[in-house]
């Protein structure tokens, strides 16, 4: 009997805990919105599966000598892993609408005003018996409204790394459900008059233009908010690289294998701090509730923001558009284009969706910079 007692202490099934059982279910909740419903699949998966890795009794896998303890050390305790990221998507994003239409920049950090507005609402949240968010937290949370997983990592691990977790999880979930959240709130701020609006075509956008453009908004990092450069200048090392033409076989890797490789190993260090004792909180749900208010705040406000600049140009614009202000590149400015087509077949809004699209992913950088310096 001492013989089988020990062998059954050996096995993980005697050491479950409710918590680590919910969690697990969390993680398989999460594959299945990568694999069946295809929700942000290339993140929601790694971490689903993180999730499960990490709540297995016995097993070690995020304890000081497991394997993602030290992914989570390597990448994300150090930063590196949001940076490499913002690397390779910068050597995947063409600047071309943005530059075509420089107003679109407004478009972008109108979107960001969710991520202030969230800020002041995680503080108010501490009236509530149960939560006690510093102000390095509620900064680390409202970053959220900006919808991008990377920028909103970065910071966390910098404010708020008890938090990371729930802040990734909410932060990529919500960028994954951009299709089901936006749709509704742009209905409701734009009448279909307005979202019946073509817009004229862009101009084309020369070579060196585009080839000038990353390193003159590195310049202006640097000048004006040099807390920003490390997202802002990796975004804009990778647009370099696509945009001068002489270093191909680079770019291709910072788009390809470069970016495969971080995203894997940085789902997986997120998941694994989707641990019960670290995510089965009442501040969890705090922060997946005030996501859920960043970014709508976030499309709401690009979306307001493009309806005055709609009327201010006498028609011209569609203020669908605003709502690509958020930084889920492309996902928005599909969905912006997808609405625009419902009101009219001939509506095709896809490029100037894309100019705020890429501005909010500069805007959210920029957010973070500013957060970092005022409470970092």
């Amino acid at each position: 009997m001492d013989k089988l007692e020990i062998l059954w202490q050996s096995t993980a099934l005697p050491h479950f805990t409710a918590g680590q059982l919910i969690m697990m279910l969390v993680g398989l909740g999460l594959l299945y919105l990568a694999i069946v419903k295809k929700f942000e699949p290339l993140l929601l998966f790694p971490i689903g599966f993180g999730a499960l890795l990490t709540n297995i009794p016995l097993a070690g896998f995020s304890e000081v000598g497991g394997l993602l303890h030290y992914i989570y050390y390597v990448g994300i305790e150090t930063g590196v892993f949001p940076l490499l990221i913002f690397m390779g998507v910068g050597a995947m994003t063409d600047f071309g609408a943005l530059i075509a239409n420089p107003r679109m920049l407004l478009l972008g950090a109108a979107a960001q005003f969710g991520i202030f507005a969230t800020l002041f609402g995680a503080i108010a949240l501490n009236l509530v018996p149960g939560f006690e968010f510093t102000l390095k937290d509620a900064a680390a949370i409202a970053i959220i409204g900006g919808a991008d997983g990377p920028t909103a990592i970065f910071l966390a691990s910098r404010l708020a790394p008890d938090l990371l977790g729930a802040i990734a999880v909410a932060a990529y979930s919500y960028m994954a459900l951009v299709p089901i959240i936006q749709p509704p709130i742009m209905r409701l701020l734009t009448n279909e008059k307005e979202r019946k609006i073509e817009m004229a075509q862009l101009r084309p956008v020369s070579q060196r233009e585009k080839t000038l453009f990353p390193l003159a908004v590195l310049l202006l990092t640097i000048i004006f908010l040099p807390t920003a450069t490390p997202l802002v200048g990796m975004f804009c090392f990778g647009n370099l690289m696509r945009e001068c033409g002489v270093v191909e076989r680079l770019n291709k890797t910072a788009q390809n294998e470069l970016i495969n490789v971080v995203t894997i190993f940085l789902g997986l260090a997120v998941g694994s701090k989707l641990s019960a004792e670290q995510f089965l909180t009442l501040e969890t749900l705090g922060i997946l509730g005030l996501g859920a208010v960043a970014f709508s705040i976030g499309t709401a406000a690009g979306v307001l923001m493009a309806k005055g600049m709609s009327k201010v140009s006498g028609g011209t614009i569609n203020p669908l558009i605003g709502a690509a202000g958020v930084s889920a590149v492309p996902m928005a400015a599909r969905v912006v284009n997808k609405v625009g087509l419902e009101a009219n077949p001939h509506n095709f809004l896809l490029m100037h969706a894309m100019g705020p699209n890429v501005a909010g992913v500069l805007g959210s950088a920029v957010a973070a910079g500013i957060l970092l310096s005022l409470v970092g």
